[in-house]
């Protein structure tokens, strides 16, 4: 019951803030009686279908659902007649995970309110519960825990602030570590902080991170050579992609771009926002600047024989981000330059591109620091400095493809961590508990 209070508490606080994006953006509509009251009866029986065992597997986003794609597949060639169903928390995740799942195996997760978990839990009649990187809540995992049911953590991420934080308020959210059937650790420190949060160290492994498994390695593939012809690419252009944008940033990358490209003819810009509900914002920026905008969903079916430079192509889609990043040689993770705490990077170093972010990193800190001590990404300060980044990228070819390599080989050294995932959750015990749902903690 005090979780349930504190929801609805901070629920009733960010109500303005939660009807303005709705109204504005249209955020928050999808799925309303899922997440507010868990799966129906009927919906979780479309869901699991006739499989004799259900497995939930729970992303957040983007950037999670990614990872699930190999690792769904992964399970269901090593088991028997079992149905994964797959639930995240936003628009854009569920969208990606319907393509890639099916529309009939993806649903919204449900708040933590214990009506809604219980509710969920019982309709999927699940016999196991995987949550991708971490999303630790209390009334979920104690009522999987209640029911017998493993609740496992693969690609596990939990920063020293994040821990720091859980240990402020251990007293409430120390059980629920303790409850975590298996914790794959995507290094040793973040394995160590599950631990001093309360998860038992002898069901806490390093697996490694799913992000260096989940890289691309070849740009030779249908997805980029499309997107290539589609853009018109000749082979003489460098092509500039920022992707993962988060608001201010477009801006610092017309900056430079328009800075670079009267010295630079062959330079050419790709800008890809985070958030869809941007994506106006950004083409009516592009156009104020003086630039055509070319937009990758307005004109999806149509190649372009050329790409001028004084055009920008906007890429307005969800899902496409992976793809793009191979048709450029030079790449800027966004989401970096201010307080978003930076994306996934190894996307544009798998494919080898001369990758830049800024200074704010703190979500992908390890793998970030990684690709510095490397020589194989590079972080800048400001705009200026990224501008003397992509300058040297147009002027040192060489140094630019020496960056790029030295990123593919780091992707490539630290490749595995789906396998020892497997063997994790292949230690786990999955059974149908028939006890009756008591009341979570």
């Amino acid at each position: 019951m005090f979780f349930n209070f504190l929801y609805l508490t901070a629920l009733l606080a960010l109500s303005p803030v939660i009807l303005y994006r709705s109204l504005r953006h249209g955020r928050y509509r999808r799925g309303r009686f899922e997440k507010v009251f868990g799966l129906s009866k009927s919906r979780g029986a479309a869901l699991r279908g006739d499989a004799w065992k259900t497995v939930w597997v729970h992303a957040v986003s983007v950037g999670e659902v990614n990872l699930l794609l190999e690792l769904v597949k992964r399970l269901e060639s090593q088991s028997g007649k079992i149905s994964i169903v797959v639930s995240t928390s936003t628009d854009t995740g569920y969208d990606l995970a319907c393509q890639y799942f099916g529309a009939d195996r993806v649903f919204f997760a449900p708040l933590d309110f214990t009506w809604a978990v219980k509710r969920t839990i019982r309709n999927l009649k699940c016999n196991q519960l995987i949550l991708a990187e971490l999303e630790l809540w209390p009334n979920l995992i104690a009522t999987a825990a209640s029911l017998r049911i493993p609740v496992c953590v693969v690609n596990g991420r939990l920063s020293e602030r994040s821990a720091a934080g859980y240990l402020r308020f251990s007293r409430w959210l120390a059980p629920a570590f303790s409850r975590l059937t298996a914790v794959g650790c995507q290094d040793t420190a973040t394995a160590d902080r599950f631990v001093r949060c309360g998860a038992d160290s002898d069901k806490v492994h390093v697996t490694g991170s799913l992000k260096f498994d989940n890289a691309p390695h070849s740009r030779d593939t249908p997805d980029v050579i499309e997107r290539s012809d589609w853009a018109g690419i000749d082979p003489w252009l460098r092509v500039w992609c920022f992707g993962s944008s988060q608001a201010g940033e477009e801006e610092i990358a017309l900056d430079v771009y328009h800075r670079l490209r009267p010295r630079h003819p062959e330079l050419r810009l790709i800008l890809v926002p985070r958030h869809p509900e941007r994506f106006d914002a950004v083409a009516d920026l592009i156009q104020a600047r003086g630039d055509r905008v070319l937009r990758r969903s307005y004109d999806n079916d149509q190649c372009s024989d050329t790409w001028d430079n004084d055009e920008v192509i906007l890429i307005d889609t969800v899902g496409e981000l992976r793809h793009w990043w191979g048709v450029a040689q030079i790449a800027t993770v966004g989401g970096s330059f201010g307080d978003r705490g930076g994306q996934n990077m190894l996307e544009p170093a798998g494919y080898g591109c001369a990758t830049s972010f800024g200074p704010n990193t703190k979500n992908f800190d390890l793998i970030a620091n990684q690709l510095i001590d490397a020589d194989a990404a590079v972080r800048v300060q400001n705009a200026e400095a990224l501008e003397t980044f992509v300058c040297r990228c147009l002027t040192d070819i060489p140094s630019a493809d020496t960056l790029g390599r030295h990123a593919q080989e780091l992707v490539r050294l630290h490749r595995g961590a789906y396998d020892r995932t497997m063997e994790m959750l292949g230690g786990v015990q999955t059974f149908q508990s028939t006890t009756p749902l008591r009341r979570a903690a």
